[in-house]
């Protein structure tokens, strides 16, 4: 659907909280530097209007970096963090350019351009990132969509998205997302219907 690579968007929490490593940002679960903004709109229902006031270097001229103090969104669990900034990045049309978009260096560019970074170094920096780490194979992933089937089987969870349900195709399916040497027992099935109901099933 409407997404941003998923090799972006882990380079950004890489390059915003220096691999997890700053401690007010590890304290509020808020790895992608996203500030609480003017308005303290909500996208989605991922933020709580939590928020954590810490020094940050901004280029505004495109040469010299101003110190200043500011509000940055903090977040009950990283899960909310990465759901919140897909929230913004999706719905907000200065970053419509991303979305969708395959090519990361395009697609970094133009979160870039709607104004998440000031930092003239920030296009490459998060290039080099995605570069040395070899995040771009996180971009490979083809996920099932979402299902909002309620019940308990992933037969039938499956068949609610058109998807085929065979037992040697769920085993397939089981492979991909990690889990070895599938018979279809309950325990495997209850996991590979965890992952659908949340959209991150990962297509075989």
């Amino acid at each position: 659907g409407r997404k941003i690579l998923p090799s972006v968007c882990i380079a950004q929490a890489c390059c915003e909280s220096a691999y997890g490593t700053t401690k007010k940002m590890k304290n509020a679960n808020a790895m992608l530097g996203i500030k609480v903004g003017k308005g303290k709109v909500h996208f989605g229902t991922a933020w709580h209007d939590k928020a954590y006031n810490t020094a940050t270097h901004e280029c505004y001229d495109g040469k010299t970096y101003q110190k200043i103090n500011d509000f940055f969104r903090a977040y009950d669990s990283v899960e909310d963090c990465i759901t919140d900034y897909y929230d913004i990045l999706c719905n907000c049309k200065r970053y419509r350019a991303a979305v969708g978009e395959n090519n990361y260096i395009r697609a970094i560019t133009a979160i870039r351009a709607g104004g998440y970074a000031t930092s003239p170094t920030y296009i490459t920096t998060v290039t080099n990132i995605i570069k040395g780490n070899d995040l771009t194979k996180y971009d490979r992933f083809v996920f099932f969509s979402k299902c909002s089937y309620s019940g308990n089987s992933i037969v039938d969870g499956l068949n609610s998205i058109g998807a085929m349900s065979a037992k040697d195709y769920r085993a397939k399916i089981a492979a991909v997302n990690g889990i070895v040497g599938y018979t279809g027992t309950d325990e495997q099935n209850k996991k590979l219907l965890f992952l659908l109901k949340a959209g991150s099933l990962v297509k075989p």
